[in-house]
């Protein structure tokens, strides 16, 4: 091999490393519970105004009392590095130690509590929308998880609207979405090149419809009506549990005991992929951190195992199941994967998670591709959340702006 063909083939593996599209980071059994979130009560992808304070909590259970410390990076649209230098998107500095710490009380599982704030005094301001990633690393720098956020303007205004399917082979499974981005005395040069738009559904960055242009341009409007490009899979309403109370069986637990840790042994879920939509209030994946007798539920609710079980049907036997939730960040990993009890017919899983109130479901996993309704179903009735994104990048600039967002529920679905 010549030197020059081996300077080629080094050249393309490491811009194909360096544009590569960056994929979240899991954290190691021992964090737990990462809270992430912007202006809301619940854990939730943060979507924040540009300005708004951004908090990110989590637990770790090892004792150590480890230093931990986070890093701030922007990307553009598609997730992709930016060219954006630190000076011109973060203000003050990162790489700093999370020194917000409080260790547990009053729990069978000791851990330590760490919170960060955004903005603090060092990291003093966030100064340009667009997609960021925080990762925090351990003392000895090695990268211990990442989280995915967004920050955006209000440049433009966008509504969002909620529709059955066009195609009749669907109208009674999927929701289709429906945009109109209205930019007002906002300019935007050549819109079908410059303009993209991200859908996201329940949070859950997963299964978003990215790279989405205008269909039409009518004067200051940009209308988005397609129907298979838009539409989701409407899935069904969460299964849930809490056991705020660890000492009792509430909601969704069949019953407990105390080892090491307390167990809560959940009933066992019926696929619902052939059962009627039936309605029942949820958090669309959600969950709350809570112990009815705590004070303080961020250091005094307790870590208790969990059992999930799914009782399986022929059509499940062989596949690749997980339990599915922002509890775990939508992971589908071996911590979430179920194992098959042939001698019950039922799937388990048994996971280590904080006190509270959980939203979860059950999906499979084929080839790659997520299917929440191979279990679960798919109704068109179902209550979800959809974010919009709208990313602009003028001619000539080196980033992508984050100008609109907008927010829809299927609550009022209509035809």
């Amino acid at each position: 091999m010549t030197i020059l063909n081996r300077f080629v083939l080094v050249f393309c593996f490491i811009s194909s490393f360096v544009f590569a599209q960056i994929e979240e980071i899991n954290p190691p059994d021992y964090i737990k519970t990462i809270i992430f979130k912007s202006n809301t009560d619940l854990s939730q992808l943060p979507i924040l105004k540009l300005g708004e304070a951004i908090q990110l909590s989590f637990d770790a259970l090892n004792g150590n009392e480890d230093d931990y410390y986070y890093k701030i990076d922007h990307y553009n649209y598609d997730w992709t590095p930016s060219q954006l230098m630190k000076p011109e998107f973060l203000e003050g500095f990162d790489n700093q130690r999370i020194r917000n710490y409080e260790n547990s009380y009053n729990t069978y599982q000791i851990y330590s509590h760490y919170k960060l704030t955004i903005p603090n005094r060092f990291t003093k301001s966030l100064k340009v929308s667009g997609n960021y990633i925080i990762s925090v690393f351990n003392n000895d720098d090695e990268l211990v998880f990442s989280r995915k956020f967004m920050l955006y303007e209000n440049q433009v205004n966008v509504g969002v609207t909620l529709k059955r399917a066009r195609d009749l082979q669907f109208v009674e499974q999927k929701q289709r979405v429906e945009i109109l981005v209205n930019t007002g005395s906002s300019t935007l040069n050549n819109p079908s090149q410059t303009v993209k738009t991200v859908i996201i559904k329940n949070n859950n960055l997963k299964t978003a419809i990215n790279n989405i242009k205008p269909q039409y341009t009518v004067g200051s409007q940009l209308i988005y009506r397609y129907d298979k490009e838009t539409s989701f899979w409407a899935g069904n309403e969460y299964f849930y549990f809490e056991n705020k109370d660890i000492r009792a069986a509430n909601t969704g637990v069949q019953y407990i005991d105390l080892k090491d840790l307390y167990h809560s042994y959940l009933y066992t879920n019926l696929p619902r992929n052939n059962s009627p939509y039936t309605y029942f209030p949820d958090i669309n994946g959600n969950y709350a951190v809570l112990n009815i007798d705590a004070e303080d539920s961020t250091i005094e609710a307790d870590y208790v195992w969990v059992h999930f079980s799914l009782k399986a049907t022929d059509n499940l036997l062989g596949k690749d199941i997980y339990v599915y939730g922002n509890f775990n960040n939508f992971s589908l990993d071996a911590e979430t994967k179920m194992q098959f009890d042939a001698q019950q017919n039922t799937y388990f899983k048994s996971l280590l998670l904080k006190q509270g109130f959980y939203n979860y479901k059950y999906i499979t996993l084929n080839n790659g591709t997520i299917n929440e309704g191979e279990i679960g179903g798919n109704f068109y009735q179902t209550e979800n959340n959809y974010k919009v994104l709208v990313y602009y990048r003028d001619l000539g600039a080196r980033y992508d702006k984050i100008i609109g967002f907008g927010e829809g529920t299927s609550v009022n679905i209509s035809n």
